[in-house]
């Protein structure tokens, strides 16, 4: 007789490793729903870009009128912290407890950060805006408390995120570490799509009241996901806890030394910052440009980040089938920056008569090119790092990419804010403020483009006349 559950469990099992990327990196020892309840922690720091970049922005542009410069450095916060994830990636790595847990003690650190972050911003952000009797609160307390919640849950996302990605490669064997960190972020990427859709929907119909339900619920989530996230996921050791107080590890600035020893790391560190600039100035301006520039709605423009979001899940899952070939990270990058400024050009082109079609295939292809982009330059980084360095590697990498993403945040409410100034004058369009940070971007990205290609070169020339070299530089 055919056994029908036999087979469905076989059925099942294979759509894992096909469908979803790097979800070969399975074993017996680390299955993929460990795998998977790990990167709930990936989640919640979806879910928090999401409600940063992806709704307030809007809402305290276009709802509560809040000058964009103002709202652009609320959203750059975060990046006061953000050159600190080397660091705390090195603090995970040479941390001594009692019990020997290295990882866990500073997820729940970012996991308490986030929670007080969303539990003082709704009401911060209502004192900002002078909303109902606010308006007679002097508007300081509404600026500071503004500016703490923002730091707060900042400042949690970059603990949570460096320290989950080094326990999850932690769990692998070292071959499979860049699989399980692009685990990871197809994680992430997947609760920005899951979140942006829910908060779109939940603010399809815009009240003061409805945003603080939305926020205090991110609050709860993010606690509850995070625990389930780190349940028995590392092993409480003693004999590593000696065993670590007596190595005596290397101290930061040494550590970083041997890191900056590898492969082009500097170089490559270049790279990601203009990269990440170009792809990142967009993040504060998309929604406020859909609503302004092409009369769409609060729940419309929110879910243009599930739209982002999908493009940069389909980049990631080209990345991983490319990158596990004969394909190089620096050739992805190429290809990513490449796909960025098409996608820009598209998104410009929208408030010149494309319309919104032209619009959101611009935002796919952005989040696209961001896909491959981002992939490309954290496999090569994972390659160039040695073996006991995987959380400062990945700190440093973080480091780069996040403070760049949030001088472009910052920057871009300030040019744009600059242009609407001067527009007065000159009469000009209600796009043209965007439109000038999206010039910027493709500006960017072309100075990667640049940076990008002689990597991209030795590569290939590499690859022709020695084997064994290519592999030495394939993290380039």
């Amino acid at each position: 007789m055919f056994d029908y559950r036999a087979f469905a469990t076989r059925k099942l099992s294979a759509l894992g490793p096909k469908y979803l990327p790097f979800a070969d990196v399975a074993s017996a020892e680390v299955p993929l729903s460990r795998l998977l309840r790990l990167s709930l922690f990936q989640v919640t720091v979806g879910m928090a870009l999401v409600l940063l970049v992806g709704t307030l922005n809007r809402v305290m542009i276009v709802e509560m009128n809040v000058p964009a410069t103002l709202v652009a450095v609320m959203l750059a916060l975060p990046l006061v912290f953000a050159p600190f994830r080397a660091l705390i990636g090195y603090k995970s790595d040479v941390h001594v407890s009692a019990l020997g847990l290295r990882r866990i003690p500073y997820i729940w650190k970012g996991t308490l950060c986030q929670f007080g972050g969303f539990a003082i911003m709704p009401f911060a952000l209502l004192v900002l805006s002078g909303f109902g009797n606010a308006v007679d609160t002097p508007r300081w307390i509404g600026l500071a408390a503004a500016a703490l919640s923002f730091l707060l849950v900042g400042a949690g996302v970059h603990i949570v995120q460096t320290v989950g990605l080094a326990l999850a490669t932690d769990l692998v064997k070292e071959e499979d570490q860049p699989k399980v960190v692009g685990l990871m972020y197809v994680m992430l990427l997947l609760g920005m799509v899951v979140s942006a859709l829910v908060f779109g929907t939940l603010l399809e119909n815009y009240t003061a009241g409805r945003l603080v339900q939305v926020i205090q619920g991110s609050a709860v989530v993010s606690v509850a996901l995070n625990l389930v996230a780190m349940w028995k996921q590392e092993a409480r050791s003693r004999d590593r806890a000696q065993t670590m107080k007596a190595a005596r590890p290397l101290e930061f600035k040494q550590a970083w030394a041997k890191l900056a020893q590898s492969n082009q790391i500097i170089r490559l560190m270049v790279v990601v910052c203009l990269g990440t600039f170009g792809f990142g100035m967009a993040d504060v301006l998309l929604e406020p440009y859909g609503g302004q520039a092409l009369n769409m709605s609060v729940g419309d423009t929110t879910k243009l980040t599930a739209l982002f979001a999908t493009g940069t899940l389909v980049g990631f899952a080209i990345a991983s089938r490319l990158l596990s070939g004969a394909s190089k990270p620096a050739n992805l990058a190429l290809i990513g920056s490449a796909i960025g400024i098409a996608g820009f050009a598209a998104i410009i082109f929208a408030s010149m008569g494309g319309g919104i079609p032209s619009f959101l295939s611009g935002t796919f292809l952005v989040g696209l090119g961001a896909g491959l982009f981002g992939h490309s330059t954290l496999t090569a980084t994972m390659r160039s790092a040695p073996k006991d360095q995987i959380g400062l590697a990945l700190g440093t990498w973080g480091a780069a990419q996040a403070t760049a993403a949030g001088v472009g945040v910052a920057l871009a409410g300030i040019v744009r804010d600059i242009v609407v100034g001067l527009q007065g004058a000159t009469g000009s369009a209600v796009q043209t403020p965007y439109n000038t940070v999206f010039m910027i971007e493709i500006v960017s990205l072309i100075a990667a483009l640049f940076v990008i290609w002689p990597m991209a070169y030795k590569f290939s020339s590499r690859t022709n006349t020695n084997s064994t070299n290519a592999k030495q530089v394939e993290g380039s």
